[in-house]
């Protein structure tokens, strides 16, 4: 599951398709839940801390620093306790940025920005959103956060070989035994190496975070704008801290009962329908891609690529940077591609198809600059931060089955109807050898006046989760995004209508009168 904004869009077709979707886990006994009431004195010095504001740059070669310095962004770090229920032990720091009010004399608060993942960074965010919330931005402090062992935050790296533990259980038992083996060996590289942390990787103690950061900026009530699984991080914030929320967006909802780590379960059908429509389109450009006149015959090539790596893994790329592509690889390319139908993402799918399918017929192939980045976070050790850390959060938050064989029989289960993504989207992860989670999930019990932003082929939070949560939430309104397969709309997918009505409620904190939809066309309003 990943998110979006420059840093969101440019991790996009990992980030949020991957936090959506892991193994499963238990083992261990549950500790007491730890509380956080800021008048348990206990907590005072996290809430009362005063912040060194300075510089975003932390070296001369930092690139992102510099240029948040440049838009007048200012950067800090808050002190935490890494365990809230012994908070007098070891501290960890949350990484926080912020671009303050220039409009101080109609100043509405601070509104604190996440972008999903588990495991985006939100640091650079805020110059982006003062462009995106136009009218409006002047009149908030903007606040970015890299989440507890994110980014610049106190880290967090198992020495991974890969960026992401989100693969394909392949073709046959022989390939879903080897992820097994994959899958159980990340899990015990995390265990091996950041034992004493795990436990304390969990959305309930981002939250708890959250609300030190709103004391030590000094706010009553904070403003919270999440993408992806930042909605779940901002529905469980509702939760915990009820009344401490002022404005709240929430852009491609999660519904809080099936997150998880078999969370991407939900949105197999609209990935599978996300990759016609693709097909379609590629279809209609035969001539640059050569792979289909129609759309039968473009995912006739799909299906081909896909039997081929199962029968010999494809190679791609020149010497020196060569990438090995078998059937438990080639189908998380397909998904990665799929978080939006723009044409500048459907481009890019098209350009890695056309060259999958060159290998699989023995041709040498070359490699754009993305296609190799994306191969680089996927199947090197680049990203094993990321890698790390999404899994931490989904195991650390909920148990999923330990079984393989639960894994199997669903995989055999969704291939007839799901061919490309159900074996997939089924297979074993990490948290099937986790420990079990120390708190029990979040349940909705307290009702939160948010907005909820979702559009309707969504291939990441399914549109049907996003009207869940609508409905655990009575206060809340919904804008629908009719006809779009996209995952993150606001300020990324420059739908006006959408834009619009988010920044007509940031304005005024006045919720839409009834729920709306708008339309994928032109950003107009269908009703």
């Amino acid at each position: 599951m990943i998110t979006t904004s420059p840093a969101l869009c440019r991790s996009s077709a990992v980030g949020l398709a991957l936090a959506a979707s892991l193994g499963a886990a238990p083992v261990v006994t549950a500790a007491p839940a730890p509380t956080t009431s800021k008048s348990e004195a206990w907590l005072d010095p996290y809430y009362d801390q005063r912040l060194g504001w300075g510089s975003c740059a932390k070296n001369p070669g930092d690139t992102m620093g510099r240029d948040l310095d440049k838009a007048g962004v200012q950067c800090a770090d808050v002190t935490v306790p890494l365990d809230y229920a012994d908070p007098r032990g070891r501290t960890i720091t949350i990484a926080i940025s912020r671009l303050k009010a220039t409009d101080t004399h109609h100043r509405i608060g601070s509104i604190l920005l996440n972008n999903g993942g588990p495991g985006g960074t939100a640091l650079e965010s805020p110059p982006e959103f003062h462009a995106w919330m136009k009218k409006v931005g002047p009149r908030y402090d903007i606040v970015g956060f890299d989440p507890r062992f994110v980014g610049r935050s106190t880290p967090l790296d198992c020495g991974l070989p890969v960026g992401t533990n989100l693969f394909s259980a392949g073709h046959s038992r022989a390939s879903f035994d080897r992820q097994v083996v994959l899958q159980k060996d990340l899990a015990a590289k995390c265990r091996a190496t950041n034992a004493s942390v795990l436990p304390h990787i969990t959305t309930r103690n981002t939250a708890r975070d959250m609300d030190v950061i709103r004391g030590a900026l000094g706010e009553k009530k904070i403003s919270y704008f999440g993408y992806s699984y930042g909605t779940y991080l901002g529905t469980v914030y509702t939760q915990m801290f009820p009344g401490r929320a002022d404005r709240m967006v929430l852009d491609g909802a999660i519904d809080p009962r099936k997150f998880g780590p078999r969370l991407l379960r939900e949105a197999v059908g609209e990935n599978e329908q996300a990759l016609a429509d693709w097909a379609s389109w590629a279809a209609a450009r035969n001539d640059t891609y050569g792979l289909g006149r129609t759309r039968a015959q473009v995912l006739a090539t799909v299906d081909r690529v896909i039997r081929a790596s199962a029968r010999a893994p494809l190679t791609v790329g020149t010497a020196p940077e060569t990438f090995q592509l078998d059937d438990t690889r080639t189908p998380f390319l397909l998904l990665a591609g799929l978080d939006s139908d723009t044409d500048t993402s459907r481009a890019a799918l098209g350009e890695q198809i056309s060259v999958l399918n060159k290998a699989a017929s023995g041709q040498p192939t070359r490699l754009s600059p993305q296609f190799a980045g994306l191969l680089r976070f996927a199947l090197t050790s680049e990203q094993s931060h990321h890698g790390s850390v999404q899994p931490a959060v989904i195991c650390g938050d909920v148990a999923a089955p330990r079984d393989p064989e639960v894994y199997w029989r669903d995989i055999e289960r969704s291939r007839a109807a799901y061919p490309r993504f159900g074996a997939l989207v089924n297979n074993i992860g990490p948290c099937a050898f986790w420990d079990l989670p120390r708190e029990k999930p979040t349940r909705v019990k307290q009702d939160a006046k948010v907005l909820i932003v979702s559009a309707t082929g969504d291939p990441r939070t399914v549109h049907k989760g996003a009207v869940a949560l609508h409905g655990l939430l009575p206060s809340s309104k919904l804008i629908t995004l009719k006809g779009a397969n996209r995952h993150a709309i606001y300020g990324l997918y420059e739908n006006a209508c959408v834009d619009n009505k988010v920044n007509r409620y940031l304005a005024t904190g006045k919720l839409p009168a009834h729920d709306r939809t708008c339309s994928q066309q032109a950003g107009l309003q269908t009703g």
